[in-house]
């Protein structure tokens, strides 16, 4: 194992992890490097479920602490989307490496569009009481963000952060519900990767460290500095990777 790989990974990880606090996305840096490392694209998309794991473990665990996790709402959530995505890894984990660059390659060009249209923030999210139909719009809704989480993650916090927004809730208990959903299904992707000896402990490790300590930094440049210049950053990589995944 090469020390520079782990280290740049690391730094990777690092940067995600900052990204994932103020923006979102950060598996669209992640998933590329671990590509251009050479990785085959089902392990790529295995190790770095790692990295996502433990990110989301310490903020589930700081949202229940402060009281701001629903839990039954996340229940609700996290069901249908725990299903879609043991499908969508069993699906991840068949498809060709030419194949999966490309659709991660227009993956992250849509998700850029969506980071500058940020629709979001055009949203009503008055709290409304979750009725039948409501909840029943939310397992639908959820079981495709299972699916296309179980298959490639990348860019799913967008996807959640609108359905969420849409049927009313409040921006707290989105965030809170949303790493709780990733969290769980999650934990079942990875359980199908590893089955499949999809995995890369080592690299995945190193992310997840950069992971870790990029989620706190993020945290203090949330209050001192905001996110708009990152988000101009990543844009710009992101785009970079998308292109090279294509003319690759």
């Amino acid at each position: 194992m090469n020390p520079l790989h782990i280290l740049l990974l690391f730094a990777v990880g690092l940067v995600a992890g900052v990204l994932n606090v103020l923006a979102g996305g950060g598996s669209l840096l992640t998933l590329p490097v671990l590509l251009f490392l050479g990785l085959p694209a089902p392990m790529a998309n295995g190790t770095n479920r790692i990295a996502i794991l433990a990110q989301n473990v310490v903020a589930v665990g700081g949202f229940r602490s402060r009281g701001k996790l629903p839990l039954k709402l996340a229940l609700i959530c996290t069901t249908p989307a725990l299903v879609g995505s043991v499908i969508g890894a069993r699906q991840a984990i068949e498809i060709s490496d030419e194949a999966f660059r490309t659709i991660l390659a227009l993956v992250m060009l849509g998700v850029c569009v969506l980071m500058l249209i940020d629709p979001a923030r055009r949203l009503d999210f008055d709290t409304r009481p979750l009725t039948p139909s409501r909840i029943t719009a939310l397992i639908v809704t959820f079981f495709f963000v299972g699916l296309y989480g179980g298959f490639i993650q990348a860019g799913v916090g967008f996807l959640i952060i609108s359905g969420l927004l849409v049927h009313g809730l409040d921006l707290v208990r989105t965030n809170a519900v949303k790493v709780f959903v990733v969290l769980v299904y999650t934990a079942a992707a990875l359980a199908v990767f590893l089955w499949h000896g999809q995995v890369d402990w080592k690299l995945g490790l190193s992310l997840a460290a950069g992971n870790s300590l990029g989620g706190w930094v993020g945290t203090r440049l949330a209050i001192s500095k905001g996110h708009a210049w990152i988000r101009r950053i990543v844009l710009a990589v992101v785009v970079l990777f998308a292109l090279r995944l294509l003319w690759n």
